[in-house]
């Protein structure tokens, strides 16, 4: 399975009428947050492929459609949040755990096939308490809320999860240290408890592209998505647009 990773920046590369002769062929396409609508729902209408987003922490206006509690924030108020007025292409995978039965695997482990095992988290570490930021404490939580269809996935399938979605990284994984971009440690936890065997992120732009994308920890491949990365998955490896593998 092919599967196309974007976040945090409207790639040229993406962003064109040749986007189907270069990409045509992905399976999937995972969005990692800081991106608009727009550009998501211009990868759904060209590619026609299933499509998962989360929210990072910026470009929140449409935010207030997938959560209510938002929509006193000053981020969305400018926005027309009418029921009538809502369609994206995309399918919200926000502290979501979710079993993509259209799109069937061969288990790494076990050689039997089953859905996709994919689950989101929206957001990053707090740090000016703007919309969509997140405590330590709080995005443990969200994680904690998705214990019981985790061990559901487990009974099921014999595995918790293939991909977790993310917009921060892990802590110490990609991370900076400036409050902005620090990563989650509980992410770190949910890595070793429930071994994905990939986690994708964003939020962590990539200004020398020869900064390490991805990094192993326990059994997960964790990938920074920014701008744009394709994945091969259940083989266990990574490769770019050109084919070459890392």
């Amino acid at each position: 399975m092919k599967i196309l990773c974007l976040s945090d920046y409207v790639d040229p590369l993406i962003y064109n009428q040749n986007i189907r002769e270069t990409f045509g062929d992905v399976d999937l396409v995972l969005c990692a947050g800081d991106l608009p609508l727009d550009y998501i729902d211009f990868v759904v209408t060209m590619l026609n492929k299933p499509t998962y987003f989360i929210f990072g922490n910026h470009n929140l206006k449409d935010f207030a459609y997938y959560h209510k509690t938002a929509l006193n924030s000053p981020e969305v108020l400018q926005s027309d949040h009418r029921k009538d007025n809502f369609g994206h292409g995309g399918i919200y995978a926000g502290f979501k755990v979710i079993e993509d039965k259209d799109l069937i695997i061969e288990d790494p482990v076990t050689g039997k096939k089953r859905p996709l095992l994919i689950a989101g988290v929206s957001g990053s570490l707090e740090y000016n308490k703007g919309l969509n930021q997140y405590t330590e404490w709080q995005m443990k939580r969200h994680l904690r809320r998705m214990i019981p269809a985790l061990i559901k996935n487990k009974i099921k399938y014999g595995r918790y999860l293939d991909i977790l979605l993310t917009h921060a990284s892990p802590r110490h994984i990609h991370d900076k240290e400036d409050p902005c971009h620090k990563g989650f440690e509980c992410y770190n936890w949910f890595i070793k408890k429930f071994r994905p065997s990939y986690l994708i992120h964003g939020h962590i732009h990539l200004y020398d592209m020869r900064e390490k994308r991805i990094t192993v920890s326990e059994d997960t491949t964790v990938v920074n998505a920014y701008a744009h990365w394709i994945i091969e998955y259940p083989e266990n490896k990574t490769t770019t647009q050109n084919g070459e593998t890392q």
